[in-house]
């Protein structure tokens, strides 16, 4: 198996060649611009390695892997749209640098293209691609739904939280992970398996960006902290806050959340301490452990060489292993 960076600068060299000089350009230049914005290429990178835990060349993974990235950047070409959001990664985004219209037809385009990718392998593989790929697609839209609908709702639950979670973020890492198992046409039992370990992982890596969020370091995090309280997101530290507070702080947290001040320190802070205070912080700490231990136990039931799964655990330690 090879490194993470690896991986990550096999990917980078491919995203600069998909679409380049292809025409209409106003259709294909903005596919080229979001991709080449880069991040951390996580999801095709754990296609490339799940590939290679079942012992087969990561190359052959690489048009399932690029279906994957392609796919999660169509999805955040539109996010940013329905968010208005102005940057992506630091660079204006889609819709900003051109116009609505563009952001919505490049985005498309960059769906069916995703599809396109797994006809390089044979039927039966393409087959198995093609099915868990709508099925994920499919999902992710249903997470968003949910993520726009528990905007306008005080009721929403932990377990509808979690639901949301999972179908927005966490299905795709586990159908990158499993893509790279049909690829490597390793048995059902360990594409599930590994399905299984990227899902977990991934609904704790989505839990520890709520908790970072709140309590980050400004300078390692990346993005700006205190935003999901700025925009009253009810994440995981929110829902159990209002679980555990006692009335008062109750009321007070529930009168932070409907309030949108000019200047947001004094509401940051003051949300910060309830989360705190109410044992919100440590019962989301708590939830990210479990998630994460729950993937690890996946792969003591997969059939693979013991030093694949210290690979595995290695890396889902790192990724777990964010500045807090």
């Amino acid at each position: 198996m090879h490194s993470i960076s690896y991986y990550q600068e096999k990917m980078s060299n491919h995203f600069s060649q998909i679409v380049a000089n292809k025409e209409p350009k106003n259709l294909y230049e903005p596919i080229e611009y979001i991709l080449s914005l880069g991040g951390k290429r996580m999801r095709p990178v754990l296609t490339l390695m799940a590939s290679e835990v079942f012992n087969v060349d990561c190359e052959k993974a690489i048009p399932a892997a690029t279906a994957v990235e392609v796919f999660h950047n169509f999805s955040l070409i539109h996010d940013d749209i329905m968010d208005d959001a102005p940057l992506r990664r630091g660079n204006q985004t889609v819709h900003e640098k051109w116009d609505l219209n563009t952001g919505i037809l490049s985005g498309d385009a960059m769906l069916i293209l995703a599809y396109q990718f797994f006809e390089n392998y044979e039927p039966a593989t393409f087959q198995k691609l093609a099915k868990l790929f709508s099925k994920t697609a499919l999902e992710v839209c249903e997470g968003q739904q949910y993520d726009v609908d528990f905007e306008m709702r005080d009721d929403v639950t932990i377990q509808e939280y979690l639901k949301m979670i999972e179908y927005k973020t966490a299905v795709l890492v586990g159908a990158a992970m499993k893509m790279g198992a049909i690829v490597a046409e390793t048995s059902d039992e360990n594409a599930d398996l590994i399905y299984d370990f990227g899902l977990n992982l991934g609904i704790a890596f989505q839990l520890q960006d709520d908790y970072l969020d709140a309590f980050g370091n400004p300078e390692t995090f990346g993005k700006q902290v205190g935003g999901d309280i700025i925009e009253n997101k009810k994440t995981y530290l929110y829902l159990k806050a209002i679980e555990f507070s006692k009335a008062e702080e109750k009321q007070q947290l529930l009168h932070l959340f409907s309030i949108q001040p000019s200047e947001n320190t004094d509401k940051i802070e003051s949300v910060k301490a309830i989360f705190n205070s109410s044992g919100a912080s440590e019962a989301t700490k708590k939830a990210i452990q479990d998630y994460t231990f729950k993937a690890f136990e996946t792969l003591e039931k997969m059939d693979i060489e013991n030093e694949k799964k210290t690979v595995l655990k290695a890396f889902g330690e790192n990724l777990m292993g964010r500045n807090v």
